[in-house]
């Protein structure tokens, strides 16, 4: 959410920000029904002072025998028109509130200017591609091929865009699970949290899903809904919250299943396991510091590369421009992990720096000399758990249809060395 008072003091900053985002300016609408809201509360209270100085009035008049007629015949009509004053402000709230609510964050100072993907910019490559003397296959057919990834079966369940895994594969993808939690709560210092999965309305607003993104979300017939990230609950454990400064930054991490409608999806990934209704992934949150939120970020970043290196994964890091981000980040990096099978790299990771944008939305703030002020929200995965599985499976295939199990992945998987 944004801060009105900012967009009055410099609407052209405002808009030029929009702008940035590919969108069409939007501070002089704001500023006029924000006009019409200050001009309705004014005139209410003016009212109102006159209504009780008229009740005081009357109530002289009586007193002394008098005839308080025509008062009374004020203050109703007073009455009438003070409510009315209350509902436009109210109505004018309500729009503004709903206004804001539906535009993105801003992109900071350092976020590329673009449209689309075309305009990120890549920023290092770690490690270099594997070199085959055969043919890499992609995931699905490697898995299939196996005898131990079934789609087919899948659909008869639930239908299309998701899988079944079975045995030694089944195996390691709970292994990555388990293997990126320990590496983010031992080396790196996120606690554990298991949330709910199922969250309310204000949950999703408060990280940004809401209102502008139902459709991409799953809700049940009880109101609640599917989270599509675990970003969603751990953020929220702040909400409505005025927190210690000392105890900034919390770093927060947990392995969930998600949910996504991929509504925008059709014909992309239509095959394989990269886009899914369903799949699980380890997410990391940092409650920052406004201050420190910036290098929080390149610790989040860094965290979630770890993960990458130890399985000995080639990546690039790049920085996605202002018309490519999320709605509710200002700067994001993404991660994109060498997939042989496709010859191509694809995200894996997005580390996104929020701002004050979701704590503002949450009332997420901690306690400073200067008083209490918005706490600065980070999210990324650390890493997404079935796209982690598709690179071990690409990365590590052998001419005969095995797939090597990467040395740091071997202590979870009793002793399997090759999935065969």
């Amino acid at each position: 959410m944004h801060d009105l008072k900012s967009i009055r003091d410099n609407p052209e900053a405002f808009d030029s920000g929009l702008a940035r985002r590919g969108l069409e300016a939007s501070a002089a609408r704001i500023l006029d029904l924000d006009e019409k809201r200050r001009a309705a509360q004014t005139r209410f209270q003016e009212l109102q002072a006159r209504r009780n100085d008229a009740n005081k009035q009357i109530g002289m008049l009586k007193k002394q025998g008098g005839d308080a007629s025509a008062l009374m015949a004020e203050v109703a009509a007073l009455k009438d028109a003070v409510s009315a004053l209350e509902e436009e402000e109210k109505r004018l709230g309500a729009e503004i509130d709903d206004l804001l609510s539906r535009i993105p964050n801003l992109p900071a100072a350092d976020t590329p200017d673009g449209p689309d993907e075309e305009s990120n910019v890549e920023l290092k490559r770690w490690s270099t591609p594997p070199a085959f003397d055969f043919p890499p296959l992609e995931h699905d057919a490697l898995g299939e091929k196996l005898g131990l990834m079934d789609f087919d079966g899948a659909a008869k369940i639930s239908g299309a865009r998701f899988v079944v895994l079975k045995g030694p594969l089944a195996r390691l993808e709970r292994a990555l699970g388990q293997f990126m939690l320990d590496v983010q709560t031992g080396a790196h210092g996120y606690t554990e949290v298991s949330p709910p999965t199922l969250v309310k309305d204000t949950a999703l607003f408060g990280t940004g899903q809401l209102p502008k993104f139902g459709e991409d979300l799953f809700k049940t017939n009880t109101g609640h809904w599917l989270i599509p990230t675990a970003e969603v609950p751990l953020t929220n454990l702040v909400a409505e919250s005025i927190l210690d400064e000392a105890k900034l930054p919390l770093r927060l991490t947990a392995l969930t299943p998600c949910y996504r409608s991929e509504a925008g999806a059709a014909g992309k990934d239509t095959r394989g396991m990269i886009r899914q209704h369903q799949f699980w992934k380890v997410e990391m949150v940092s409650i920052a510091h406004p201050d420190a939120s910036e290098d929080e970020h390149q610790r989040m970043t860094a965290c979630a590369e770890a993960i990458l290196e130890k399985l000995g994964l080639p990546y690039r890091r790049i920085v996605l421009c202002a018309g490519d981000m999320g709605f509710s980040a200002q700067k994001t990096y993404d991660l994109e992990v060498w997939l042989p099978g496709q010859g191509r790299y694809r995200e894996i990771s997005s580390c996104s720096n929020c701002g004050d944008f979701q704590a503002r939305r949450m009332k997420a703030r901690f306690r400073s000399e200067k008083g209490n002020r918005f706490v600065h929200t980070l999210n990324g995965s650390g890493l997404a758990v079935g796209r982690t599985l598709v690179a071990v499976m690409e990365n590590y295939q052998q001419a005969d249809g095995t797939i090597r199990v990467p040395e740091a992945l071997r202590p979870y998987m009793a002793g399997i060395e090759v999935i065969g």
